[in-house]
């Protein structure tokens, strides 16, 4: 059985695609998503897909035709054509929880990292200027003890991550589908949670409801002193209302993982902004997550094999 893992890999990454792929009894091709030409060449042969962030299209489908599944490496799917896998019959398989520690450490990354300007004052350090910052920036830190953190969404990340907050000395308010007892914090509304947190963090999936959801209203509710954390989806939040917000001293910070469209373009305004925190939607991606979602995949390759139940369908 082939399968294709359409990702730039890393050196160790690629190393553990052999080993594990071989001892599934597998061959794994991993190709950059930019090689438009090795993907046609490897796909078209290919029983199984292994997708990160490159799209997956009818025409990619077409291309392939003994292709039997898609494995999402991650959670959210809004990056595939489910109707097209559908209609085809390819089955489409997510992985939920394998990279929830990594996303969780992550937002609490951007989180201290836009408190504390660390953008701002690591370039001015290593050019010597470290101990004469514009004092305005020294007015603009801040600690997590004794913030209100809303977590809008509360899966697994967010289940990880309250814990540590609340031990720094953080209240925790929530707005999800439902109350969660069980977890850590306070069930409120939307539009309450905007209003009440120093930190607002973002952890829910792309959906027709969620979709611009972080609008010029959204942020008008927010604190001037907040900041905005997104390692979910970048088309949560209308990034023109954001750098205006940013821009103005409207809101303190944002820590973004996502942009509404990535790779994000280096003429993006919000990263001119010096109090915006910008990662290339890599929260996710660690080797621990690498590890734990090479399992998943090749269990379900296995499983497409061997005529077995797949691990986390979603069609």
């Amino acid at each position: 059985m082939k399968a294709v893992l359409q990702y730039r890999a890393s050196p160790g990454f690629l190393a553990s695609l052999d080993a594990e792929g071989a001892r599934a009894g597998l061959t794994v091709v991993a190709v950059d998503e930019q090689d438009d030409a090795a993907f046609a060449r490897e796909i078209a042969d290919a029983d199984a897909l292994l997708h990160v962030l490159k799209p997956v299209t009818a025409a990619m489908m077409d291309a392939a035709p003994n292709l039997k599944l898609i494995q999402k490496i991650g959670v959210g799917v809004n990056t595939i054509d489910l109707e097209a896998a559908k209609a085809r019959g390819v089955a489409v398989a997510n992985m939920p929880g394998t990279n929830s520690q990594a996303v969780a450490e992550m937002a609490l990354t951007l989180m201290l990292a836009t408190l504390r300007r660390v953008t701002y004052f690591d370039p001015l350090t290593r050019a010597g200027e470290g101990w004469r910052p514009d004092l305005a920036m020294l007015d603009g830190v801040g600690e997590i003890a004794g913030k209100t953190v809303g977590f809008v969404g509360y899966g697994a990340s967010p289940e990880r991550l309250a814990p540590a907050l609340q031990a720094l000395g953080a209240q925790i308010v929530y707005h999800a589908t439902a109350p969660k007892p069980d977890r850590i914090g306070r069930f409120v509304g939307l539009d309450e949670l905007l209003a009440i947190s120093d930190i607002v963090s973002l952890h829910v999936p792309a959906t027709a409801e969620t979709r611009g959801m972080i609008g010029a209203e959204a942020l008008a509710r927010m604190k001037p002193s907040a900041i905005l954390v997104n390692t979910a989806r970048g088309e949560m939040v209308d990034e023109a209302a954001l750098h205006a917000a940013l821009s103005s001293g409207r809101l303190r910070g944002a820590g973004l993982d996502v942009f509404a469209a990535e790779p994000v373009a280096r003429d993006n305004p919000l990263l001119t902004l010096p109090n915006v925190v910008a990662m290339p939607h890599v929260a996710w991606l660690t080797p621990e997550t690498l590890e734990r979602s090479l399992a998943v995949a090749f269990e379900n390759c296995r499983r497409v094999r061997d005529g077995e139940p797949l691990l986390h369908r979603v069609i």
